[in-house]
């Protein structure tokens, strides 16, 4: 069943004064939501003990629990030791998933730098299947590793070029953050058709069955020449893209995908509006 939620803890929840992961549990199923995404985005810090802690809260409250990976992940480097630390701060957040209880492992796949487009994808690519054979070898094959959208035009992360990772093997499934499309594109998601046409490619790409409940990211963000420059809040009406188009593009082909909202400080409440228009409409 499609499930809605946020990323991280919006400024609401620390107004009302918590402040803890694991209170974040009982805090979104009582707004009505679904999932959650937890970020490792500046390193993995967090200890087993805490871990289980956030798992036990998730699991008791219902609540389908993500984590996205370090920022700084980089599969596109040419330094070798750079390279080997993008593998290391990837298992070691799909060690930590595999504690608290979720399947999902968000990551940003690489940054083109001075290489040319096709080289950069080339490594990332080949540095995707290395990382394939150390999933298998540390047992972690039960997880799902989610290459995302990216919003700048230095990064890798089309959504062709997410979709050819995701060929690789059935351990990867796509996170298509939507606003980093539309930014990326500097506005191109504005129809039904516009999102169709997305979901259509990657459906004939990858099967009906693997982009079933594929995973989004889904926020507005104002983007320039060069693509993605920060995340806004629903409020915004100049940027987008619009969430109604995309549901209606979503209930026709029967995708069920787990949403997750990335507006800067409303994420809760924003996807709690998502999930009245998905269900409204």
């Amino acid at each position: 069943m499609i499930k809605f939620g946020p990323s991280g803890n919006s400024e609401s929840f620390f107004a009302e004064g918590y402040s803890k992961t694991e209170q974040a549990a009982a805090w979104v199923k009582n707004r009505g939501l679904d999932c959650y995404e937890y970020s490792f985005g500046r390193g993995v810090n967090m200890g087993e003990e805490k871990a289980a802690l956030i798992g036990a809260a998730f699991a008791e409250a219902g609540v389908e629990i993500s984590v996205h990976a370090p920022y700084f992940i980089n599969f596109a480097t040419t330094e070798e030791d750079k390279a080997a630390n993008s593998y290391r701060y990837l298992l070691d957040s799909a060690r930590m998933m595999d504690i608290i209880g979720g399947k999902r492992v968000v990551f940003h796949p690489a940054a083109q730098g001075k290489a040319t487009r096709e080289n950069a994808v080339n490594l990332t690519l080949n540095r995707l299947k290395t990382l394939c054979d150390y999933v298998y070898a540390n047992n972690m094959e039960h997880l799902l590793f989610c290459p995302e959208t990216m919003g700048k035009l230095g990064q890798i992360g089309t959504v062709e070029e997410i979709t050819e990772f995701c060929k690789i093997d059935k351990i990867f499934m796509p996170t298509v953050d939507f606003g980093h499309v539309n930014a990326r594109e500097r506005g191109s998601l504005k129809t039904e058709e516009d999102y169709g046409q997305r979901l259509d490619y990657m459906i004939s790409e990858l099967g009906y069955d693997r982009m079933k409940n594929f995973h989004v990211h889904f926020s507005k963000i104002q983007y320039s020449e060069k693509g993605e420059v920060r995340h806004l809040t629903f409020e915004d009406d100049k940027y987008g893209p619009e969430f109604p188009p995309l549901a209606a593009a979503l209930k026709k082909r029967g995708l069920e995908p787990v949403i997750v909202c990335e507006s800067a400080g409303t994420q809760a409440e924003d996807a709690a509006a998502m999930k009245k228009i998905y269900f409204s409409a």
